[in-house]
């Protein structure tokens, strides 16, 4: 029982932001007690530098752990950065849209401002539950992003299919196959080198479907933007639009996996095309 308490203290700490290094890295502090310091030497008073650094001892011991500090300053701080932060990572993601799809974000983004303004209109849904359920489109919001990068990604990466090559490489194989047969080395280099071609044609088509369900999905996004501003001024509980959002959030991120799949077999199989061809060469 104690080792299992441990270790759920472990965990829990391991999670804790880091307290300490705010208490100590930030300019108050250190301009505080870089001048305490430089005023004692400076002015030969030794006392005044061992009062400093005693008091910034006493300041680590007991800033970190402080509740209050950490409710009214540590944890503003760390979640003004983890915004900041997940802000630059969304303008990277959404530098990696197609230009239509940037378009279509912004219209997402002015659809997202109106359902908000209705929802606070409504009087049946009260400010505090529907706080927590309109900061899910913000997630949606995310998702969106994340499937035009996927298909922008992966129409990027059919593109790379040069299918006039492949179709000689085939026909070439297929002959070599037959003129040598398969216990020959080139006729047992050839059949691979057919098993690979007919593998990336499949992943071409894998590529081909995570495009068309991750478009899907998009438009399913917006059109469940507008259907929610069809529909939030008559609704009674804030549950009512978690539920959908939630609903369609877990679509989205089946979508998502079934493209990271894609896009690694696709990558695998480029490989082995590339090293079957440097064996055989």
């Amino acid at each position: 029982m104690t080792m299992a308490n441990t270790k759920t203290k472990r965990r829990v700490r391991d999670h804790e932001p880091p307290y300490a290094r705010c208490a100590f890295l930030n300019p108050y502090n250190l301009s505080l007690f870089v001048g305490g310091v430089a005023l004692g030497v400076l002015s030969g008073h030794t006392w005044l530098v061992v009062v400093t650094c005693a008091a910034e001892v006493l300041w680590m011991i007991f800033a970190p752990d402080s509740r209050v500090l950490q409710r009214l300053w540590f944890d503003p701080a760390f979640a003004a950065s983890a915004r900041a932060d997940a802000e630059e990572r969304r303008r990277e993601r959404i530098g990696q849209l197609a230009p239509n799809d940037s378009l279509r974000l912004g219209h997402l983004c002015g659809q997202k401002q109106v359902i908000e303004r209705l929802a606070k209109e409504n009087p049946s849904l009260t400010v505090d539950l529907l706080h927590d359920e309109l900061a899910k489109l913000e997630g949606l919001l995310d998702e969106f992003i994340a499937l035009g990068v996927a298909a922008a990604r992966a129409e990027q990466h059919a593109s790379t299919f040069d299918f006039a090559t492949m179709r000689r490489s085939y026909q070439a194989y297929e002959e070599q196959l037959r003129a040598f047969g398969p216990r020959e080395p080139r006729g047992e280099i050839a059949s691979k080198n057919l098993d690979v071609l007919r593998q990336r044609r499949r992943r071409y088509d894998d590529l081909c479907r995570v495009v068309q369900v991750a478009r899907g999905q998009m438009d399913l996004i917006e059109q469940t933007f507008r259907l929610l501003a069809d529909e939030i001024m008559s609704m009674a509980s804030p549950n009512e639009l978690g539920g959908r959002i939630e609903e369609l959030r877990v679509a989205v991120e089946a979508v998502r996996e079934t493209a990271d799949d894609a896009f690694a077999d696709a990558d695998a199989d480029a490989d082995l095309w590339k090293m079957e061809n440097g064996a055989r060469s």
